[in-house]
C-alpha cells in the first residue's frame, strides 16, 4: 500500500498472539486508513476476535508493532481507549434498565455533565430512531434495536475508530441493512470502522480494503474485486427450455474453437439438470464478445444468458481450511 502511517487509522506489524501452544495471530501485518471501512474475514476460531481484542486494549499482544489512533497500543493503551469504541458479537445492553438509562450509564462512564450526557443521549436515540422506545426496558427490544442501541451507545463518547466483531449477527435482513446504513453514515463523517464479519455480502457491500485471516496469517488482501479475480471459475452459461435446442449447442461446442474465451474443444462446457451449458470465460468485455460472436455463427439461440463471475464466497472457501467448507454439490455432468 502506498499510503503513509501518518494517514493510517490502524496499522499493526508483526501481531503475534498465542494461547499455550495454540497461535492464534502468526506475526499478520494490518494497514487501515483513516475514514474508511476495513473488514476481517475468517473462518470460526481464525483470530478475528482475538485481533480487535487485541488492537482495543482488551488484552495485550505477544509481540508486534502496534498503532491505534496514531498511539503505540505499549506505551499510550489509556489514549488508544480513548480515541476507540468496541461493538462485540454480544450485545452490552443491559436489559433490566431503559435505552435511555443504558445511554445515561454510558455517558457517566465517559464523566459528561448530566446535561451533555442527556444531550446526547437524546440526540443519538433520535439518530437511531429508538426515542419511542427510550423509556421501555431494553429486555423488550428486538434483535435489530437492540444492537442499535449497542452501537448508539460505543458512540456516546464520539470515537474516530470503532471496532465492530460481527455487528449484524442474528439480524433479519431488514435490520442487517438499516445497521449498513448507519455503518456508511458514520466513515461518511470520517470515522474509521474495522469489521469483523461471517457475513460475506456484508463485507462486500461496506469494506473498502479486505483482509481474509486464516491458520493466524493473512491469506490474501484487497479491494473485495481484487480478491475476487484471485479465484478462477467465471463462465458465462447458456440456458435451454427445448431439449432439442440444448443438444445442438452442445455438439457445436463440442467442435467450436473460442480462443478469447479459452474454450477446448473437449471438456470446456458442462451442463446440470437445467438444461444449461457453461463456457469459461473471465468476465471481460472481448471475452463476452467472442463468446456472443460464435453463439451468432453457430446458430445457436439459448432462452438465457447469464455472465457468472467469482463472489467472496469463492474466495472465502478457495482461502480458508478446507474443514470449515460445506461439501461442494455433485459436480456436474461434462460434455465429451
Amino acid at each position: 500500500m502506498t499510503t503513509t502511517s501518518r494517514s493510517l487509522a490502524i496499522a499493526a506489524k508483526g501481531l503475534r498472539k498465542a494461547f499455550g501452544d495454540k497461535t492464534v495471530l502468526d506475526g499478520i501485518d494490518l494497514a487501515v486508513p483513516a475514514g474508511t471501512v476495513f473488514s476481517l474475514l475468517g473462518p470460526n476460531g481464525a483470530g478475528k476476535t482475538t485481533a480487535v481484542k487485541i488492537l482495543s486494549t482488551l488484552i495485550t499482544a505477544d509481540a508486534g508493532d502496534l498503532h491505534v489512533g496514531g498511539h503505540d497500543l505499549a506505551t499510550g493503551s489509556q489514549a488508544v481507549r480513548a480515541a476507540i469504541g468496541v461493538t462485540g458479537q454480544f450485545s452490552a445492553v443491559d436489559g433490566l434498565i431503559t435505552g435511555e438509562e443504558n445511554m445515561l450509564l454510558m455517558a457517566d462512564l465517559h464523566h459528561l455533565s448530566k446535561q451533555e450526557g442527556r444531550q446526547v443521549t437524546a440526540e443519538l436515540l433520535e439518530r437511531f430512531d429508538l426515542t419511542e422506545a427510550a423509556k421501555k426496558p431494553a429486555s423488550t427490544y428486538s434483535g435489530g434495536m437492540k444492537r442499535r442501541l449497542d452501537l448508539a451507545m460505543t458512540l456516546v463518547g464520539s470515537p474516530r475508530i470503532i471496532f465492530l466483531d460481527e455487528p449484524t449477527t442474528g439480524l433479519d435482513p431488514r435490520s442487517r441493512h438499516n445497521m449498513w446504513g448507519i455503518i456508511r453514515e458514520l466513515v461518511s463523517g470520517g470515522v474509521t470502522v474495522f469489521l469483523t464479519t461471517q457475513i460475506l455480502e456484508e463485507a462486500d457491500e461496506l469494506a473498502d480494503r479486505i483482509a481474509v485471516l486464516n491458520d493466524g496469517r493473512i491469506a490474501a488482501e484487497g479491494t473485495a474485486d481484487e480478491l475476487k479475480r484471485l479465484i478462477p471459475g467465471g463462465h458465462v452459461r447458456l440456458r435451454f427450455s427445448d431439449p432439442s435446442a440444448y443438444r445442438s449447442a452442445a455438439v457445436a461446442l463440442r467442435e467450436a474453437t473460442l480462443p478469447h474465451a479459452r474454450l477446448r474443444s473437449r471438456g470446456g462446457t458442462s451442463i446440470d439438470e437445467a438444461l444449461s451449458l457453461q463456457i469459461p470465460c473471465d468476465g471481460s468485455q472481448r471475452e463476452l464478445r467472442s463468446i456472443l460472436d460464435w453463439l451468432d455463427s453457430a446458430g445457436v439461440e439459448a432462452d438465457e444468458l447469464s455472465v457468472h463471475t467469482p463472489d467472496l464466497d469463492d474466495v472465502f472457501f478457495a482461502l480458508t481450511s478446507a474443514t470449515d467448507r460445506p461439501q461442494a454439490d455433485q459436480p456436474e455432468e461434462t460434455v465429451r
